[in-house]
């Protein structure tokens, strides 16, 4: 009788609330068979472990978010672009994604297709977790795909358990992005074939393989500058799938400002997530969660990186939002994500104070070039604001006094431009934007279930996909579509060839913040990378699209253990 082996198979933590634990190390081929089910819900449990990683990855290494400080915690790298070989975290992104890729193909090889509608629905799952997870490690791992995909590497196809573990265990090493992105789409597509089941948005569906390859193609549809027509109306057509069945539904202003609260099964809004619940944590390992770095709700969470000025200052273009709990504002919707922790006095009271971001003056010749925060007190007398830094008091000249954003002619013989807000508590010399748009699910502090697709995405992939077309009314309805829902009235008037990046990229990123879309989405269509706002990563330095840190490197670890040739990535330009 065969056996097969736990660590190709089905990985140690194969758990759910909705099975037993699998007692054994290993199991025999006619126990797998009768039991489908909790292999295939093995199969989802490995995505927990991989969405934190995925997460870290996506999100640190773009420009929505800014930690207080270094840290020897291995996700720094993601920050800081100091990339090595060596991390665990990146580690555990690559086992939990070939695990799960593990698991599906042994299932996908093991049940024949037409048994029943069921039956092929458990295989459409799998085919949709392979596909999503082999688009997720190459994008990670390899170069945007407009940057030659047939030359360029991907990361292994590996489909399944070799019939002969002990003696014929010799792994191919790295396919190109081109064959592994095609590995993707033909997973997916065999996905969206076969799922006909519809058992919400925590488990595979038609729609979420739809909404899958309407991203991928648009990862494949080139750059503004030099678009690709083929993928990118191969982007519309998907997107047309997803936004035609009818099946999702954008919610409204209200309701999305708490979309962070609501369980995915519960959100109309929500095509797939990786389903999180609240006993898989106990105590404090609530700090450990994705939201428990952005924020501290009710005495979990570290809250040591916060809303970066650049996304803030997004927020802010179109009209102030005012988050003091006496004036509370929200003019974009999804500014009800971020919350300041205002600080009250020794006798319970809120302190005015005008808030900006100034050049500071280098210790040293050669010392780089840094921004800071100041936050000077600040008095309201009739139509004069003054505020006082230190010796210096200073008269602001009113930019919207209605709004309360001034410009202040600092003592450097710089004019900045600030607010007049509430003190900020101050984390490392930042105020702490806390960031709350990955914690409270139900009401739990830092419970989240990473959303993976949702429909306001499938908007914005097909209005970017038909602007490559050169179809801008169309594009333009679409994304006048999201932006009037977090904006009222907030639709842009045209859109053609000179606006639609700025505006689109805008869109996305103020849309997508925080589900770990950003730096893969600045890279792919060619752009560099800018993080100059206060904060330690290098204020001032843009990263190329073609730096050879836009990619990761393979873990060292897979390499030692790969039974074959694992080709490392460059460590330099």
């Amino acid at each position: 009788m065969k056996k097969i082996l736990i660590g190709l198979l089905i990985a140690a933590a194969v758990s759910s609330c909705d099975i037993d634990r699998l007692p054994y190390t290993s199991m025999d081929e006619e126990n797998i068979a009768s039991n489908p089910d909790a292999m295939v819900t093995g199969t989802y449990a490995q995505l927990k472990a991989w969405s934190d990683p995925m997460h870290r990855l996506g999100e640190y290494a773009g420009d929505n978010m800014m930690i207080r400080g270094s840290s020897t915690d291995a996700f720094y790298e993601f920050i800081s672009y100091a990339r090595t070989p060596n991390n665990y975290r990146l580690q555990n992104f690559w086992d939990s994604g070939y695990k799960a890729i593990a698991q599906s193909s042994n299932l996908i090889k093991m049940f024949a297709e037409g048994q029943s509608p069921e039956m092929d629905n458990k295989i459409g799952e799998c085919y949709y977790i392979r596909g999503m997870m082999y688009f997720y490690l190459c994008r990670a791992f390899g170069k945007p795909y407009y940057q030659s995909p047939e030359t360029n590497l991907g990361v292994p196809i590996v489909n399944g358990t070799p019939e002969d573990v002990f003696n014929d265990l010799n792994l191919p090493d790295r396919a190109s992005v081109k064959d592994t992105y095609a590995q993707a789409i033909s997973d997916l597509k065999k996905a969206e074939a076969l799922l006909k089941i519809d058992k919400g948005a925590v488990y595979a569906s038609k729609g979420a393989a739809q909404a899958m390859l309407s991203r991928i193609y648009l990862y494949m549809s080139g750059t503004y500058k030099n678009p690709n027509a083929e993928y990118a109306r191969l982007s519309v057509e998907y997107a047309d799938k997803v936004i035609n069945s009818g099946k999702y539904v954008l919610l409204a202003r209200e309701q999305f400002m708490k979309y962070n609260t609501f369980r995915p099964e519960d959100n109309k809004e929500t095509i797939f997530a990786v389903k999180r619940v609240a006993s898989e944590f106990s105590g404090d390992d609530h700090y450990y969660g994705i939201g428990g770095m952005y924020s501290n709700i009710g005495g979990m969470g570290w809250g040591e990186m916060y809303s970066s000025a650049k996304y803030i200052d997004l927020l802010n273009e179109t009209g102030r939002n005012d988050w003091r709990p006496d004036h509370y504002t929200i003019v974009d919707a999804r500014a009800a994500f971020i919350e300041p922790t205002y600080s009250k006095d020794d006798a319970g009271k809120y302190s005015t104070v005008f808030r900006f971001i100034k050049q500071d003056v280098p210790q040293k010749a050669g010392d780089p070039v840094t921004l800071s925060y100041v936050q000077a007190p600040a008095t309201i007398s009739g139509n004069t604001v003054t505020c006082k830094d230190g010796e210096n008091v200073y008269t602001l000249t009113a930019v919207n006094a209605a709004q309360q954003t001034y410009k202040i002619s600092y003592a450097d013989g710089k004019t900045y431009v600030g607010m007049i807000d509430y003190y900020i508590s101050l984390n490392r010399a930042y105020p702490q934007f806390y960031i709350v748009k990955c914690s409270r699910e139900g009401e739990e502090s830092q419970l989240h279930s990473p959303v993976i697709s949702r429909l306001g995405e499938i908007y914005l992939n097909r209005a970017e996909a038909n602007a490559k077309l050169g179809n801008y009314g169309a594009a333009l309805n679409d994304l006048n579509t999201i932006r009037n829902r977090s904006i009222v009235n907030g639709g842009y008037a045209s859109l053609d060839a000179s606006n639609a990046f700025k505006l689109i990229d805008k869109e996305r990123q103020l849309e997508l913040a925080y589900q770990a879309e950003r730096s893969y989405d600045v890279f792919r269509n060619g752009e560099p990378l800018n993080r100059t706002y206060p904060g330690p990563q290098k204020q001032f330095e843009d990263i190329a699209p073609t730096d050879f840190r836009v990619t990761y490197f393979i873990p060292q670890d897979a390499i030692n253990s790969y039974p074959g040739k694992l080709t490392q990535n460059p460590t330099s330009n």
